[in-house]
């Protein structure tokens, strides 16, 4: 890390436009255990940084030559940095040609990886710190197939023992009879109130309804989930987009890629089957009034759509390696890159058309008013690598058609809206927790720089990303 660090002290008055925070007494840094303290660079109550250019994830203008104060996980002051005083006995870092962001919260995240055929191994540990060295401060797991692993870890992160993002933990999901060896299948709506309970009572935060779930079963675990205040997704495909929005779903995953409201003569309560799903998705008219009628339900209805563009790429001839497979145990590299070669031999595959029509419709659903979210979703066939995964989907973003600022923007201050967090994270500004990345570049710029982050503070704490990259790389697939 190039960034450096000294000891200054400045008794200055607050200058013409420094902003600064009514911070109270009671502010605390996190814990940091010693199990953690192994990727901490940056541990102070009071830290300067200076000279950086800004992008605030609201998708405000960038910002250049301004000073950010963090004083007890807090951001204090963000002003310019010729009129912004440096607090007496701060640790000051010089981020001249460097850029600062919000924390990414990312909300289809998993803490499990594709295996073996049909079957996820829990890689919890090694998960959590390539997410954090990656800039996600903040995840939602969209779904476990363990149980009690996405509650405990996010516990012990809280508790300084484990290093990782703050984690909205999502209950075991909620489906009809299926085929898969880690998912049970509910027996109806009482069963699917009692489930939706039994899990809020442990502690999840959140809840994923899955493809073969019915009508009556959905309605049942949305119904209960909102008397605790608890939102409910879906990857859906037995129940229309149409008709989970009116029964009150709050997100919808992998955007409109899941969506069988337009399969002719679909019967209810039926997943029709992936292919057909997808046909009708490839030939869908982003601009026709069939997709701008759905468009406007979920609007009217509230509904947050969450892409997940990185793992579709592993599907889709043609396009490159996936960053971040030097991690993998080399069994699971190799298995990857074997399909990998398979896809791109593919010349027929629907995702070479699918796969683009994603963006467009993701592009479509923003413009007209629609609120997207993203996450990475690594499952598939494997090559969706935590962290390195989150800065491509940034990427594929801007290929879809957002700008830097906006596809930032979706990745953070729109994730932390729909989690109910924006009040203290997603965005940069005086009062909220200081959750920043560093990057070495001008992502505004240049996109691509995204995948050069020096330094995550999470709750002021800085953390070290090539060295939590270094703890797991070449094992990521053991624990």
């Amino acid at each position: 890390m190039q960034t450096t660090q000294r000891i200054v002290a400045a008794g200055a008055a607050l200058a013409v436009g420094l902003v600064v925070a009514s911070v109270t007494l009671s502010a605390q840094r996190p814990a940091v255990g010693n199990a953690i303290r192994q990727f901490v660079t940056v541990d102070a109550p009071v830290v300067a940084l200076t000279n950086a250019r800004v992008i605030d994830g609201t998708g405000a203008a960038v910002r250049t030559d301004q000073t950010v104060i963090l004083r007890d996980g807090i951001i204090a002051a963000v002003g310019p940095a010729a009129t912004t005083p440096v607090p007496e006995g701060a640790q000051v870092m010089d981020l001249t040609g460097k850029t600062l962001l919000p924390g990414m919260v990312m909300v289809h995240e998993h803490l499990y990886y594709p295996t073996g055929p049909g079957v996820y191994g829990q890689l919890g540990e090694s998960f959590v710190r390539l997410y954090l060295a990656g800039g996600v401060t903040t995840m939602r797991t969209g779904g476990n197939v363990n149980g009690f692993m996405d509650l405990n870890m996010k516990r012990q992160i809280e508790a300084g023992s484990k290093a990782g993002p703050a984690i909205d933990a999502t209950a075991p999901y909620l489906n009809g009879p299926n085929t898969f060896i880690q998912m049970r299948a509910l027996k109806g709506p009482d069963d699917a109130r009692r489930q939706v309970n039994y899990w809020a009572d442990e502690g999840a935060t959140s809840f994923k309804a899955y493809m073969q779930i019915t009508r009556a079963d959905l309605g049942a675990a949305i119904d209960e989930a909102h008397k605790r205040g608890i939102k409910v997704t879906g990857h859906l495909c037995s129940v229309t987009y149409a008709e989970a929005a009116d029964l009150g779903i709050d997100n919808l995953e992998h955007a409109f890629l899941a969506a069988t409201d337009f399969v002719p003569n679909k019967r209810p309560d039926v997943c029709p089957g992936q292919s057909q799903g997808q046909q009708t998705i490839a030939a869908l008219d982003e601009n026709g009034e069939p997709f701008k009628a759905l468009v406007r339900k979920l609007i009217d209805k509230k509904v947050t759509l969450t892409t997940t563009p990185a793992v579709f790429e592993t599907f889709t001839p043609g396009r490159p390696l996936p960053p971040g497979l030097e991690v993998l145990v080399t069994p699971l590299r190799e298995q990857f890159e074997q399909g990998y070669a398979r896809t791109a031999k593919n010349a027929q595959s629907i995702y070479a058309t699918l796969f683009p029509k994603a963006m467009k419709l993701d592009l479509a659903f923003a413009r007209a008013g629609g609120t997207l979210v993203a996450g990475t979703d690594p499952t598939g066939g494997g090559g969706v690598i935590p962290g390195f995964s989150n800065q491509r989907t940034i990427e594929l973003l801007v290929e879809a058609g957002f700008t830097p600022v906006e596809a930032i923007k979706i990745v953070t201050l729109n994730g932390a809206n729909y989690l109910g967090r924006s009040k203290t994270v997603g965005s940069i500004a005086v009062g909220k927790q200081a959750d920043l990345l560093v990057v070495a570049g001008d992502p505004s710029a240049t996109i691509g720089d995204i995948r050069k982050i020096e330094l995550v503070f999470k709750q002021g704490i800085g953390f070290d990303s090539a060295r939590l990259i270094a703890s797991v790389s070449g094992r990521v697939g053991i624990w």
